[in-house]
C-alpha cells in the first residue's frame, strides 16, 4: 500500500481571506481527495485558484475557476460556489506523485497593487 501526503494551509491578508483544512491528508493511492477552500472578500470578481507545490520548487498553477492546466486535467477539478464561498478541490485516483503542498488562493480584481499583495499570499516563509 501506498500512500499520499497532501498538506494544507491556511493564507490570510487584510479582508480578503482564504481558509483550507489544516493538517496533512493520508491517503491510499487510487482514492478520491476532496481538498476544501472556503474564501472570503470584499471584491465582486475574485479569482479563485489552485496551486502545488512540491518539496524545493516554486508552486505550481493547477487551476482557476475557468481554465486547468493542461496537465492537470484528466485528475483535478473545481467548482466554484459563490453561494457557500467555497472552491474545493478535487483529485482522483489520487497516486504518489501527487504528494505535496496544495495552496488556495484569492486574487480580486481590485487594482493592481492590491492584486498583487494578495497574491504574495501563495509563497510561504
Amino acid at each position: 500500500w501506498q500512500k499520499s501526503l497532501i498538506h494544507m494551509h491556511k493564507l490570510s491578508l487584510g479582508q480578503d481571506r482564504v481558509e483550507q483544512s489544516s493538517g496533512e491528508i493520508t491517503e491510499s493511492e487510487g482514492a478520491q481527495v476532496i481538498l476544501m477552500c472556503n474564501y472570503t472578500t470584499t471584491s465582486t470578481t475574485p479569482y479563485h485558484f489552485w496551486y502545488k507545490q512540491l518539496p524545493n520548487r516554486s508552486p505550481t498553477f493547477i487551476l482557476n475557476q475557468y481554465t486547468t492546466e493542461p496537465d492537470f486535467t484528466k485528475q483535478f477539478s473545481a467548482t466554484l460556489n459563490s453561494t457557500s464561498r467555497t472552491f474545493p478541490l478535487m483529485i482522483k485516483d489520487v497516486r504518489v506523485s501527487d504528494s505535496a503542498v496544495y495552496y488556495c488562493a484569492l486574487r480580486p480584481t481590485v487594482t493592481k497593487t492590491h492584486s498583487t499583495l494578495i497574491q504574495k499570499r501563495l509563497w510561504p516563509t
